[in-house]
């Protein structure tokens, strides 16, 4: 893994409907996510955030998905700043906001390794599938639209974000922790032959072979992956800060887990941590769970 970091981060809560995760990236801050990162060897800067326009200044301009225009305006940047932090010799980790700021930052990636002829994988950790798109969607929100927006379906002002599109894959992507899925969605997944390990998975084969095998579907045909963590694969015993919570998920310990196995790959090419929200959390558990959880994928060990 790359010896220097860049953080950015994208306080975007236009994808959801339960506002408080555009301040996702300032509580992970404040849990000394820099200074932990410094810690551990590495140069770190931190970026700021791009900028994205807040509910109150814009209109629902697209009932199916909601704020699509502000949603791709702040997902190019996004793109176009990660791409720039590669180009660096560094390694992005990004900071949300809502799981539609997936859509740049895998553009970005997929983009810069695009120009050298090499595919990306993606391990997706989240209690939910993001696989929906405006004709299956129930609620019209782009962060329950963002993987399948990824793989090539969705409107194409997002699928199209630098300029082309699959981002990915089906073969080389894996969603882990799966426990609240639409119809809709679970039947693109089905189509298309997405690898999806569902909690009972988990229950079954326990989290080191989980990841074991996604870290190789994702990397097998690849250059490496894009992590990206949803807080709420985390049970909300362990992280209560977050929109959409949903009973059953992840320990503690197993969340650590996954984010240490991707360490340990070498494999991974960016990073990814979304969907806290401040208002809900209690004495900011969430953003301290949050920036422990990216500080194991950077490398920190027990011993």
């Amino acid at each position: 893994m790359k010896n220097q970091v860049k953080i950015i981060g994208s306080p975007m809560d236009l994808g959801a409907d339960r506002r408080g995760v555009d301040m996702g990236p300032s509580v992970v801050r404040i849990a000394g996510l820099s200074q932990k990162i410094k810690a551990l060897g590495y140069q770190v800067e931190d970026l700021g955030n791009i900028p994205v326009k807040l509910a109150e200044m814009v209109t629902k301009n697209a009932i199916n998905a909601k704020y699509l225009d502000e949603i791709a305006e702040a997902n190019e940047v996004l793109a176009t700043q990660v791409s720039e932090i590669l180009e660096s010799d560094s390694l992005p980790v990004v900071l949300g906001g809502d799981h539609s700021i997936a859509i740049g930052s895998v553009s970005g990636v997929a983009s810069y390794y695009k120009a050298k002829e090499q595919r990306i994988g993606i391990i997706w950790i989240d209690a939910h599938l993001d696989s929906n798109t405006p004709e299956t969607s129930l609620s019209g929100n782009v962060h329950g639209m963002p993987l399948a927006i990824l793989l090539g379906y969705g409107p194409k002002e997002l699928t199209h974000i630098g300029g082309f599109a699959p981002k990915v894959r089906p073969e080389d992507c894996v969603v882990i922790g799966v426990r609240d899925v639409d119809p809709g969605e679970r039947d693109l997944a089905r189509s298309i032959g997405l690898k999806v390990f569902t909690m009972r998975d988990l229950d079954e084969l326990g989290m080191s072979r989980v990841m074991d095998e996604a870290i190789d579907i994702a990397s097998r045909y690849t250059v490496g992956f894009h992590a990206t963590f949803d807080i709420d694969f985390v049970d909300p015993t362990y992280a209560p800060g977050v929109g959409t919570p949903v009973s059953g998920g992840g320990t503690y310990r197993e969340s650590h887990l996954a984010m240490e196995k991707i360490f340990d790959s070498g494999k991974a090419l960016s990073i990814e941590l979304t969907e806290i929200n401040a208002v809900l959390d209690i004495e900011n558990r969430t953003g301290k769970l949050g920036a422990d959880l990216i500080l194991s994928a950077l490398g920190k060990k027990i011993m």
